[in-house]
């Protein structure tokens, strides 16, 4: 593909400090300041006068400036995409005490390692959060894993007890060095002072610790950390600080997540034209970029540029050092002579997809959207071209989590795959679709059907642990509904030459406790980004009928 033209216009916007350079040269009233200055014999001009007195000096204070704003855009949003702390609750005071910190028990069943999150404040466990601890401790669940860990970390903490426990343990004693608070376990009983709620229940017991602690230690701020919504509603009630656990959720607004593609401005190419070299390299073509908005380039990321005038643009950084970045110009899938088993890209994004799926460098790929983007027809219709046509795979493994919409069924008869069949009646839609335009017969049609079933392993999650996947494409469904653990156990089954894509929509969670924030989806997209084998694109379009995309945003 050709370099785009270069575009004719000027850049449309700059801040107050550049705006304020003339690239022409210094106007009357800025040559009135510089003779003024002269004058009162200042040894040292202010910056801004001193780099108007050559044109050539204002060109590079704009070029400064730009470099800077290209900067503070990169820096902004690494910290909008970095992990919530507990400091950033704003409904809280910060009124310059130490926290107490007292964890209810579904934030260790959730998060094992939550006792090492709150920096240098320090942590309580109440009596009543260890007995729920030791009632849920059996079983081959993650919940019973998660507290079967948290037991043996408390355990190895209270080796390294000194005096009384009373006093506290360190929290950095097994080499959390983040961690530089202490943690307590409650030795004495708190009478029940909140009449209004029955005694016996285990919520309404961890308020009496909460109450009786804000009582007793007057020079902390004790804040209850729940994942449950009630017993913070309670404690709103009863005047108590209540929290919920904010570090499990990557980002604090999704729409900062990473989305994989990039449109470049009107005035890119003036900016970042002048060293531009381009080659050609296994029949593609290669531009190196230089220029300040390389900075906010990240790799495997798909910058596009489109305009009335000019050629369309799109290309995939493939590497970035300091402010260079080599760009490879992707193939146009929504062409008719690139099709993939029989279909076409239907947008812009979709053709992105399909350049990262058929990549035999990416290992890892996320592909986020709404309903009806084509996340699945698109990653199915991959995944037979490289395991039937390019022997790339020996098989496709499909799975998801088992979450219902609506109340359960109950158990499903037949083998594995016989009950994984129902959670994936998807998969078969998709299957129907790309097997519809085969050319024969009825027979034909038939007997392509069969071998490609049998290509296809359906596999549930509950099985997953210990295997290796060597040469396999693999497709996890619905992925929005696992934890950040669950999608680490699956991930790490990948062998050589596998590839796991992970599909999902996170404004359709089902999975309790779980937000878009804390997902598992959110969290590799956010982990894996900028890693040279993986790959993300947030699918926008809709292309499954104008009734669903109406109805994806009318509803």
């Amino acid at each position: 593909m050709p370099l785009p033209k270069m575009p004719s216009g000027k850049a449309s916007r700059l801040t107050d400090i550049a705006a304020s350079l003339p690239l022409e040269g210094p106007t009357e009233q800025d040559k009135k300041t510089v003779r003024r200055a002269r004058k009162n014999k200042t040894t040292e001009l202010p910056k801004k006068e001193a780099a108007l007195l050559k044109p050539v000096a204002a060109k590079e204070a704009v070029r400064e400036v730009k470099a800077e704003m290209s900067k503070e855009a990169a820096a902004a949003k690494k910290e909008a995409c970095a992990p919530v702390s507990h400091r950033r609750n704003k409904n809280i005071p910060d009124d310059g005490k130490k926290r107490l910190y007292v964890l209810d028990t579904n934030v260790l069943m959730h998060d094992p390692t939550s006792i090492f999150r709150f920096e240098e404040h320090d942590v309580y466990l109440p009596m009543i959060t260890l007995e729920e601890l030791d009632n849920h401790k059996s079983g081959m669940t993650d919940v019973a894993r998660n507290v079967r860990q948290v037991s043996r970390t408390l355990d190895q903490i209270m080796q390294h007890l000194e005096g009384s426990i009373e006093h506290g343990v360190p929290l950095n004693v097994l080499g959390n060095k983040e961690a530089l608070g202490r943690l307590f376990i409650q030795t004495t009983p708190y009478p029940n002072d909140l009449n209004m709620l029955e005694s016996g229940k285990a919520d309404n017991r961890i308020l009496s610790v909460v109450k009786g602690l804000e009582k007793q230690r007057s020079d902390r701020t004790v804040v209850l950390v729940s994942k449950d919504i009630n017993i913070r509603l309670k404690a709103a009630a009863l005047g108590l600080l209540a929290e919920d656990y904010y570090n499990d959720k990557m980002i604090e607004d999704c729409d900062l997540l990473y989305t994989g593609l990039l449109k470049l401005p009107a005035n890119f190419w003036e900016l970042h034209g002048k060293d531009l070299k381009s080659w050609q390299k296994d029949g593609r073509t290669w531009y190196q970029i230089k220029g300040p908005m390389v900075r906010q380039f990240l790799i495997n990321q798909f910058i596009w540029y489109e305009a009335p005038d000019a050629t369309p643009f799109y290309g995939e950084v493939k590497s970035i050092e300091g402010d260079t970045a080599v760009v490879r110009v992707i193939d146009d899938y929504t062409n008719p002579k690139h099709q993939v088993w029989g279909i076409n890209a239907r947008n812009r994004e979709q053709s992105f997809a399909l350049n990262l799926l058929l990549d035999p460098e990416i290992d890892f790929v996320t592909l986020l959207g709404q309903a009806g983007t084509g996340k699945t027809l698109l990653t199915l219709a991959a995944a037979l071209t490289q395991t039937m046509e390019m022997r790339r795979f020996n098989e496709i493994i499909i799975t998801r989590a088992t979450i219902s919409v609506g109340e359960d069924i109950g158990f499903l008869p037949g083998t594995e795959e016989e009950k994984m069949a129902p959670w994936l009646g998807a998969i078969d839609d998709n299957l129907e679709v790309l097997n519809r335009g085969g050319n024969g017969t009825e027979w034909g049609r038939r007997a392509s059907e069969d071998l490609i079933r049998s290509r296809i392993r359906i596999k549930s999650m509950s099985f997953m642990r210990g295997r290796t996947f060597l040469n396999k494409f693999v497709i996890i469904d619905e992925a929005q509904n696992l934890t950040p653990k669950q999608m680490k156990t699956l991930i790490t089954r990948a062998g050589p030459g596998s590839k796991i894509v992970c599909l999902g929509n996170i404004a359709q969670i089902d999975t309790p406790y779980l937000t878009e924030g804390s997902s598992g989806l959110t969290y590799v997209v956010d982990r894996f980004k900028n890693w040279l084998h993986s790959g993300h694109i947030t699918m926008q379009r809709g292309e499954r009928s104008r009734l669903a995309d109406y109805a994806s945003e009318a509803l």
